[in-house]
């Protein structure tokens, strides 16, 4: 049976102090528990009536009933989705080696949840598994992430850790390309099917620490070449058409 407590305690999980105590994190949205309640632990879900009513129960979940204001009360949407649910998180990592012959994402310095969330789906989408942050990146178990993925959790991974020191223990053979504003040209420059593709923080860039590890500086050319335009890309365009362009070749 649902409860206040219960909403009480699921709205505390906005808090990363408490994700991480508990070792939980919450989704809302039919796609996004759905996608998750194939990978990970239920602890708890609850349901409006009219969502039942219209919707298949994804497996796995046996969700409480309640109201539409209740749902309210639970949820950390503006326009709760009739659904949600609190998953118990993955183990951490210890250590994750890079593959040699496939792409590995690394963000440093992202800090903005939806920029993260957009990552993290599009990973999923070119079948990156693997997204390594530095700790500074927002949390990818937070609401606002977690809802930007849309269920992209269930098949990548994050790793969070020292990048500049991890960069300094990857395979001397493997590439590691970041994206400035001086670089060779990402569509000229040839591009090996495995790499790692460092993308920096919104307002910064990649962090002078990581630089030092990039061996290959790319940039995303205006078009006409030269043609007076914005300053910058958004983080998650720059990372959806760099990560495309190794993908296509």
């Amino acid at each position: 049976m649902w409860s206040k407590n219960k909403s009480k305690y699921v709205r505390s999980l906005a808090m990363k102090k408490v994700r991480d105590a508990e070792g939980l994190f919450l989704a809302e949205g039919g796609k996004a528990v759905g996608e998750l309640a194939r990978c990970f632990e239920p602890v708890m879900a609850v349901a409006t009536e009219g969502w039942l009513a219209t919707h298949t129960v994804p497996a796995g979940l046996a969700p409480d009933v309640t109201d539409e204001g209740e749902m309210a009360r639970a949820s950390l949407m503006k326009s709760p989705q009739g659904i949600l649910a609190v998953f118990r998180k993955p183990k951490a990592e210890a250590q994750f080696v890079p593959p040699t012959d496939d792409l590995t994402l690394v963000l440093d310095g992202v800090q903005d949840p939806g920029n993260v969330g957009t990552i993290i789906r599009l990973a999923d989408w070119l079948g990156i598994g693997h997204v390594v942050c530095s700790p500074d990146v927002a949390d990818v178990f937070g609401p606002k992430v977690v809802q930007a993925t849309m269920g992209a959790l269930a098949r990548v991974r994050a790793f969070y850790t020292d990048v500049p020191a991890w960069l300094g223990k990857v395979p001397a053979a493997l590439p590691v390309y970041g994206t400035f504003m001086a670089g060779s040209n990402l569509y000229a420059e040839p591009l090996p099917q495995g790499a790692i593709v460092v993308m920096g923080s919104e307002g910064r860039g990649i962090s002078p620490e990581v630089e030092r590890r990039i061996t290959h500086r790319l940039t995303i050319p205006t078009f006409p070449p030269g043609r007076q335009a914005v300053e910058s890309l958004n983080v998650a365009v720059a990372t959806a058409m760099v990560c495309a362009e190794f993908r296509r070749r």
